[in-house]
């Protein structure tokens, strides 16, 4: 590797690190504000909060990757242009693929830790995102119970919390049911805790009293105990099975998916549509970057014309990536159209390429006037 690539290369990398990270912080910022509600609402823990936001990261980096090694890629090479390095470069014989090389060697790397984004890390950690977040709404454990106010678990149940003891059990509990036809259930206990049942969730109450209406007479029903248990998986949604969405599914499961399978025919075809677009989406790194090049590495290295050259480029991206979301729209409603994501996928760095190489490799110098330097 010469010098030239090594200096080119270590900007790009260091540049493209920060701008993703940046970007990808300030996208979780803007999304992790809509799950302030299970910290509002249900008394959700700050780090409970962070682990649940923090799993969206990787996705957030894998849709942030391509555009910000294309907009440093943008920067650097204007900035080279400007200080006239590239022009010292050309006349110390660097081809201009020779000066793309960093740039491509960068997109190769984004586009293999992109792949691993998209394949494996993604779908994993989504999983886990989709699995804590139907637990908090859904499962009724010690995280919803939030001391010192009356939880509506459901329309038909309410519990008050005094506190919670260093152990993690319920202290003072008051608990409204009407559940049952034959009449509202109004439980009162000096501790309870709360467990896991076969169809949801339980709490063990001890020390307490059961009053009741009986039902016909309405005389006041009471029943003391030691001990007592309330189940609430019949009560609340923590029975139900929860929807596997297409992002946590592994990507063999997606490019396999079948009518036979059990499923509509359409929902197997968006499914086998997804799997294709994480094969074509760590592409962008690469046709993104071969896009820049094209641009900026094709007419003469001077300030004039520069500004529409980025314009260009900037343009021609949104343009791909418009074509991009149209193909995989259409791959989601016939298979047919699954080849034409490969295609825009494949097309930029192509041509990037070609222009590149075109003309010898060589680099179109500006033109200088009689006795004028470069400098």
């Amino acid at each position: 590797m010469s010098g030239i690539t090594r200096y080119i290369f270590r900007q790009l990398a260091i540049g493209t690190l920060l701008v993703a990270i940046a970007l990808a912080f300030i996208v979780w910022l803007t999304q992790s504000l809509q799950f302030l509600q299970f910290v509002i609402n249900k008394g959700l823990a700050i780090g409970a909060w962070l682990k649940l936001t923090m799993l969206l990261m990787p996705w957030f980096i894998s849709v942030i990757l391509p555009a910000a090694l294309f907009l440093v890629t943008l920067f650097v090479y204007n900035k080279l242009t400007m200080d006239r390095e590239l022009v010292v470069a050309q006349a110390a014989g660097v081809s201009r693929f020779g000066l793309a090389q960093p740039a491509l060697m960068s997109a190769a790397v984004a586009t293999a830790f992109g792949y691993l984004l998209t394949l494996f890390i993604v779908p994993a950690t989504f999983q886990s995102f989709r699995t804590l977040q139907f637990s908090i709404r859904n499962d009724v454990s010690q995280i919803l119970l939030r001391e010192g106010a009356f939880n509506q678990l459901s329309k038909d149940l309410t519990v008050y919390v005094r506190g919670r003891a260093e152990n993690g059990d319920l202290l003072g509990l008051l608990i409204h049911d009407t559940r049952s036809k034959d009449g509202a259930v109004t439980i009162m206990a000096e501790r309870g805790a709360v467990g896991r049942a076969d169809n949801g969730s339980r709490v063990l109450l001890f020390n307490g009293s059961r009053q009741a209406l009986e039902p016909g007479n309405g005389n006041l029903s009471v029943l003391y105990f030691e001990s007592y248990a309330l189940d609430f998986g019949a009560l609340t949604p923590s029975g139900e099975s929860r929807y596997e969405s297409n992002r946590e599914r592994s990507t063999w499961n997606l490019l396999t998916a079948t009518p036979e399978d059990g499923r509509p025919a359409r929902i197997s075809t968006r499914m086998r549509a997804e799997g294709h677009q994480r094969l074509t989406d760590p592409l962008n790194a690469l046709g993104f970057t071969c896009i820049a090049l094209a641009f900026l590495l094709t007419g003469g290295f001077n300030k004039r014309g520069q500004t529409r050259r980025i314009v260009g480029a900037i343009g021609a991206v949104v343009v791909l990536q418009s074509a991009a979301l149209g193909a995989a729209n259409l791959a989601g409603k016939d298979s047919l159209f699954t080849p034409l994501m490969y295609v825009v996928a494949l097309l930029p760095v192509a041509a990037g390429l070609y222009i590149i190489l075109q003309r010898g490799g060589r680099i179109n110098a500006p033109t200088l006037p009689l006795g004028a330097t470069t400098a």
